[in-house]
């Protein structure tokens, strides 16, 4: 049975960069004119991981794709298709055919240069346009997007991520790196030090930052925000002989309770390298330093 028409962007969208932006805005101009609904097909899991049977580290999870395309491009719908044996041998055209045409009513697609589909990647773009035609399907390919000369992508951007280098990872996202999670209950060591944190976990497969300090922003679920000084990293001053890695944040005037609520938090800079203090009075006298520091960050950027 098909479902109400739309007009759909291909790809994986990790991370949600510049690159994934021209699609996504071409899906915006299509869906206006063919009066249709500005979706996005993503996966659950990275293809990879079922094809080449190795893990790939996500800048982002499932719903933080969909979140960000929503929030940033207008995207309506985001079709987070099961990425199993069955998709991994589906051939291309079905997949056109009874997957995005039949069952999520597409009229129009929309895929970068680079797109591959179906059973051992057959599909490709010239296939995908040449089928669109016969079908009566609109079909626009974006070719590839640059910035310093270089083709954006996630695995470039991945890279940046892990060695902390956050600036210039936002600068190819075009948006902060962020994910969301849900505040656990952590050590309550912050309290007593004076700096109340909340405590978040990076979501399973996706990339953990270098470890380190950072200038972050909370964004907390009843819209309001907060800059914040984010520890990622084992917590050596206080951590013991626990190595689990934890992203602990400070936020700055704020005052309350937010144990079991759903936050997203942006990383923009990476302050210092994570490190072992002689004593906890020393420990707070940097992280008074790095609020400053974040402060001032976010001063300069109004």
């Amino acid at each position: 049975m098909q479902s109400e028409k739309r007009v759909i962007a291909l790809g994986f969208f990790d991370g949600v960069h510049l690159g994934h932006a021209a699609l996504l805005r071409r899906v915006a101009e299509r869906s206006a004119a063919l009066d249709a609904r500005p979706a996005a097909v993503t996966f659950d899991t990275h293809p990879e991981n079922l094809i080449l049977r190795q893990p790939v580290p996500l800048l982002t999870s499932p719903g933080d794709r969909a979140e960000l395309m929503c929030r940033l491009y207008g995207i309506r719908d985001v079709i987070v298709a099961h990425f199993d044996q069955h998709m991994m041998h589906m051939p291309w055209q079905e997949f056109v055919k009874y997957y995005l045409i039949q069952q999520h009513g597409a009229v129009h697609l929309v895929a970068g240069h680079d797109f591959r589909f179906g059973y051992k990647g057959e599909g490709d773009t010239h296939r995908l346009q040449d089928l669109c035609s016969r079908l009566g399907v609109g079909c626009d390919i974006i070719p590839p997007v640059y910035l310093d000369d270089r083709i954006i992508s996630s695995t470039y951007i991945r890279t940046l991520v892990a060695q902390g280098e956050m600036e210039t990872a936002n600068r190819y996202l075009g948006h902060p790196h962020c994910f969301t999670d849900t505040v656990e209950h952590g050590k309550r060591l912050g309290s007593t030090l004076g700096f109340p944190t909340v405590n978040l976990r990076v979501p399973p497969g996706v990339i953990t930052p270098a470890l380190g300090v950072y200038a972050t922003r909370v964004f907390l679920d009843d819209g309001r925000e907060y800059a914040a000084v984010t520890n990622v990293g084992v917590r050596p001053t206080v951590g013991g002989d626990d190595r689990r890695v934890t992203v602990e944040g400070f936020i700055l005037d704020f005052e309350g309770d937010l144990y079991g609520r759903k936050i997203r938090m942006e990383f923009h800079k990476f302050l210092r390298p994570e490190q072992k203090f002689p004593s906890l009075e020393a420990l707070r006298t940097a992280v008074m330093e790095n609020a400053r520091q974040t402060r001032d960050y976010f001063n300069a950027q109004v």
